[in-house]
């Protein structure tokens, strides 16, 4: 590789003083780079409604860029894996903090990393990603996608929240809880593992769903393949056996809509446990893709996830195997 693109979190590289000596490193050996400027704390770089990006548009990036080099922790890798997806382009994070999963260059390290890069000594990795669309009553909320998790919780009031939660058509459970996590086997060493959920090899290509302080004793994570579709519904209520019933019912007619054409299926937020006027918002309900872009829900409404097309790509230097590498993070 000679062609580098550099994002630089510019909280954790003052004056990319990091950004400056990686591209004096790669133009000294033959190679090209350019550099983006991190953000603010607190100011957005989308410049406008239209924007696709959130901070780093892909449309500046020089097409002949063979890698992306992240500066910043996990949060800004997640940033870049978001708004370059689309472009197919492999990233290389670099740790500038104290603690992170995903990006495996430490700052100290970055000198070893560029020979390494230069002289074509990696290997890539593909992450599966997840793909969510939010719907009230059939119509389109919000689509995102997500490296890490999209999780629906409460952001208002100190109060539980009914969510019943679907497989396949299937109806699995109904939970009272604070939140729901949908995570990416990427994604379990983020907030499903603060909440109880399991460390799963990033490889593995399966779908980890974890309740967050869930008010009951028997509630434990659910390890799914990657090929299932979860649908998450915003209930206003605990829910009675008749009615668990009931909605496997509703979830059967949905899927018979969906095979056999829309005269069979009902109308999405019309389930027997969606109770109370989905015109006014509960006490914040939302769903939220990555821990950035979210969007607000109403009791009934649903959000649809499963595996995106897309997929990231990870650069990986060392011939590490992730159970070394759990051990490493977990005894700092």
């Amino acid at each position: 590789m000679n062609a580098y693109y550099v994002i630089s979190n510019e909280l954790k590289d003052p004056g990319q003083e990091t950004a400056r000596f990686i591209r004096s490193y790669i133009e000294e050996r033959g190679g090209t780079c350019f550099l983006r400027g991190g953000h603010t704390a607190g100011i957005s770089a989308v410049e406008s409604p239209s924007a696709q990006y959130r901070y780093t548009d892909a449309r500046q990036i020089p097409g002949e860029t063979q890698c992306v080099l992240v500066l910043g922790g996990d949060g800004t890798l997640l940033q870049a894996a978001r708004d370059l997806v689309e472009c197919s382009i492999p990233l290389l994070g670099v740790n500038m903090g104290t603690l992170g999963y995903l990006a495996e260059i430490e700052k100290k390290n970055i000198t070893e990393a560029l020979e390494a890069l230069l002289a074509d000594k990696f290997s890539i990795e593909e992450r599966m990603m997840l793909s969510g669309t939010a719907l009230h009553q059939n119509r389109k909320l919000m689509q995102d996608i997500a490296l890490n998790d999209i999780v629906i919780t409460r952001s208002g009031r100190m109060r539980v929240v009914d969510f019943n939660i679907y497989v396949d058509g299937v109806f699995l459970n109904a939970y009272s809880a604070d939140g729901i996590i949908v995570s990416t086997p990427t994604g379990s060493t983020g907030y499903s593992l603060s909440a109880g959920g399991p460390i799963v090899a990033p490889s593995a290509s399966l779908l980890l769903l974890t309740a967050i302080a869930p008010h009951t004793l028997n509630s434990r994570p659910i390890v799914l393949p990657g090929t299932a579709e979860v649908v998450i519904e915003v209930a206003s209520g605990h829910v009675t056996d008749r009615e668990i019933r009931a909605m496997q019912n509703f979830a059967d007619a949905k899927w018979r809509g969906l095979r056999y054409g829309s005269r069979f299926a009902p109308q999405i937020g019309t389930s027997p446990a969606s109770k109370g006027d989905a015109g006014q918002y509960i006490d914040g309900a939302e769903a939220t893709f990555d821990g950035d872009t979210s969007v607000k829900l109403n009791v009934g409404d649903r959000v649809v996830i499963s595996q995106a097309e897309q997929k990231t790509k990870l650069i990986k230097m060392k011939n590490t195997s992730f159970l070394e590498i759990l051990r490493e993070k977990m005894n700092k």
